[in-house]
């Protein structure tokens, strides 16, 4: 295994040219950015029809569990501060495969995670304009938007970025907007005409999958960590500020879209619009435009990130040289942008934003568990590349507590779907063996 000094001569030789301009509040901003997506604006009505009124518990044991999760990725981001967050703690404490394996899980959490998005914003405009509701018109609809988003990053970086720029302030005003007005609707005594129950056949492990999804996605800005300024300070401040305060907020959201709509969330495409919209129906439009132009920037987001993972192992020659080619005008990964819009709108076409949102939250668990078994190692270690590490009293049980929380997530789910990501698991590993180029023997 590779020593500190190693590691650290490694990491300039990475981020060589980067600029750590980051601080705390501006790296906690990144990843509430990429964690409050645009799940939220369909999710209550997912989590009320899975756990009734016990959505918001659901949520709590999640934020339990990735408390742990978190203090671990602060615990290894601390140490191993380089770009590829994640994928470097894995590797250096584990070797080059388990990296690799750590890489193929992050990009199908994201693909999985963009057919989800993507349905679930057809639902948003089929509840906005019954049109959109027709099978057709919901097809074109959702080829059209991927390919747009396509489109833009392919025609350039600094274009995506430009369209994203302004991704959270339209994420976050229509969500403090449905807060604002639905307490004050249900301080001036509001309350749902059917409030929700607890229905028999509830699934709060079901719940609890999707509670995670929506607290996933830290895991790429910290992609960023070689642009973080002082980053064994600042990785583990940004994330325990982040992730506090968004589970205080879907929290909050849950609670007031179950007040004021009760169990017509159950049934309900737009669920924070129709929640809000029970106080006045003119407050619908505001909360509809806001989802759908959320889920719309949360997918330009990822095809401005995922399918580099695809170029990244292409270049290293662990898949076809094709999705490691660039565009010879607007200098980026077409191939690898290409193929991520195909298979994320196959899965739009065939999947419902629930159970594509479970299969992604299934894929990023084993990529937690590894970040978790990471910290420990690299604490063992005494690995430090930049900095004094953070060096937290108890990271073997709060790792430990961590990894078993992504067990028991994974046992929540069906038994279709943990065969499926064993496949994964295994595939991966395979195909790392079968590609990874000479000279790599034993980095497994």
């Amino acid at each position: 295994m590779a020593t500190t000094a190693e590691l650290a001569a490694e990491e300039r030789g990475r981020d060589h040219g980067l600029v750590r301009a980051m601080g705390v509040f501006a790296f906690a901003a990144a990843i509430t950015n990429e964690v409050v997506g645009s799940g939220i604006y369909r999710l209550p009505a997912s989590m009320a029809t899975a756990a009734g009124t016990a959505a918001p518990y659901a949520y709590l044991a999640c934020l339990v569990a990735m408390g742990a999760v978190v203090l671990c990725f602060s615990e290894a981001g601390s140490r191993i501060s380089t770009s590829g967050g994640p994928y470097g703690y894995v590797e250096a404490a584990f070797g080059k495969g388990p990296g690799f394996v750590a890489g193929v899980l992050l990009w199908l959490s994201s693909v999985l995670a963009c057919g989800g998005v993507a349905a679930a914003l057809a639902d948003t405009a089929g509840s906005a304009f019954p049109l959109f509701a027709q099978p057709g018109v919901r097809q074109i609809l959702i080829i059209g938007v991927l390919g747009i988003m396509a489109g833009i990053n392919i025609v350039g970086v600094d274009l995506a970025a430009k369209v994203l720029g302004w991704a959270t302030v339209i994420k976050v005003l229509p969500l403090l907007l449905f807060l604002v007005v639905g307490g004050i609707g249900l301080a001036m005594g509001h309350s749902a005409a059917t409030p929700i129950t607890h229905a028999p056949d509830a699934n709060f492990g079901r719940a609890a999958i999707l509670a995670m999804f929506a607290l996933t996605g830290m895991e790429t800005p910290l992609a960023a960590s070689g642009e973080v300024r002082d980053p064994a300070r600042t990785v583990p401040r940004a994330l325990l500020l982040a992730m506090g305060s968004i589970g205080i907020l879907y929290i909050a959201i849950q609670l007031i879209a179950d007040a004021l709509f009760g169990a017509g969330l159950m049934t309900s495409g737009a669920p924070l619009a129709d929640a809000l919209g029970t106080l006045d129906p003119r407050w619908r439009a505001p909360l509809l435009i806001g989802a759908f132009f959320s889920m719309l920037i949360w997918l330009g987001s990822d095809f401005l990130g995922a399918p580099r993972v695809l170029f990244a192992f292409a270049r290293d020659g662990m898949l076809p040289s094709v999705l490691g080619k660039v565009h010879p005008r607007w200098r980026t990964p077409y191939w690898g942008i290409i193929v991520h819009f195909l298979l994320a709108a196959g899965l739009a076409l065939t999947g419902t934003f629930e159970k594509l949102a479970i299969l992604s939250t299934l894929a990023i668990a084993p990529l937690y568990f590894l970040a978790c078994a990471s910290a420990v190692v690299l604490k063992r270690r005494n690995i430090a590349t930049l900095g004094k590490p953070l060096a937290l009293p108890g990271i073997p049980f709060i790792a430990a507590f961590g990894m078993l929380c992504m067990v028991v997530l994974v046992a929540l789910a069906q038994w279709s779907e943990i065969i499926a990501l064993a496949g994964v698991l295994v595939g991966s590993s395979l195909l790392y063996l079968v590609m990874r180029p000479r000279g790599r023997a034993g980095s497994m």
